[in-house]
C-alpha cells in the first residue's frame, strides 16, 4: 500500500479549495473542515460568527510519490490570495484566513521555505500573511459542505467564485490535472 501524507490548508472558503484540490493528480482525498479554534466540533453557523477562532480548511490526503508537499503549496499559493488578512475576495472574517496547518516539523519547514521563496520572487506586491501553525482542534464540516462545487455547480457562489478558481488552476497547472 502506498504511503500517504496529510496536510491541512486554509485558503478562504473551503468550497473553493476543495474544488481545486479534488482535481490535483496525487491528491487522494479532500475533506472540508474547521481547525485551530476554541470550540470542539463547531457548526458552520458558529464558525461564521467569527467568534470560535476556527479557519475554514481542507484536509488533503496525498501520495508524496506522485506530488510533493512543495508542489501542493505552489498550487495553494496560486489559487488564493495569501496577502489579505482574514479575507478572500468578498469573504471577510477570521474563518477565511490563509493558513497552513502542519502535522510535523518537516511540513513546517517546507511551508516556511515556500513562503520564503514567494517573498524572494516578488510574486506578490504585498507581504504573504499566511499563518503556519500546528494543526489543532480539527473537525469535519457538515455533510452538505463536502463536494459542494461538484454537487452545486450552478449555485451563484459556485458559478461566479469557485468556477473561476478551478479554471485558473486548470490553466496554470494543466500538467497536474487528474486524468
Amino acid at each position: 500500500m502506498a504511503q500517504t501524507e496529510t496536510i491541512v490548508l486554509g485558503g478562504g472558503c473551503f468550497w473553493c479549495s476543495e474544488a481545486v484540490f479534488d482535481r490535483v493528480q496525487g491528491v487522494l482525498d479532500v475533506e472540508s473542515g474547521y481547525c485551530n479554534g476554541q470550540v470542539v466540533n463547531p457548526s458552520y453557523e458558529q464558525v461564521c460568527t467569527g467568534r470560535t477562532g476556527h479557519a475554514e480548511v481542507v484536509k488533503l490526503e496525498f501520495d508524496p510519490a506522485q506530488i510533493s508537499l512543495h508542489e501542493i503549496l505552489e498550487i495553494f499559493f496560486v489559487v488564493h490570495d495569501p496577502t489579505t488578512l482574514n479575507r478572500q475576495g468578498n469573504d471577510v472574517g477570521t474563518q477565511y484566513r490563509s493558513g497552513i496547518y502542519y502535522l510535523n516539523d518537516e511540513q513546517k519547514k517546507v511551508a516556511e521555505q515556500v513562503i520564503r521563496e514567494i517573498g524572494e520572487s516578488k510574486t506578490y506586491r504585498d507581504k504573504v500573511v499566511t499563518e503556519v501553525e500546528p494543526l489543532a482542534n480539527y473537525s469535519t464540516a457538515e455533510a452538505y459542505h463536502q463536494d459542494y462545487f461538484k454537487n452545486n455547480p450552478n449555485q451563484g457562489y459556485c458559478a461566479f467564485v469557485v468556477g473561476p478558481k478551478v479554471e485558473k488552476f486548470q490553466k496554470t497547472f494543466a500538467a497536474r490535472l487528474k486524468a
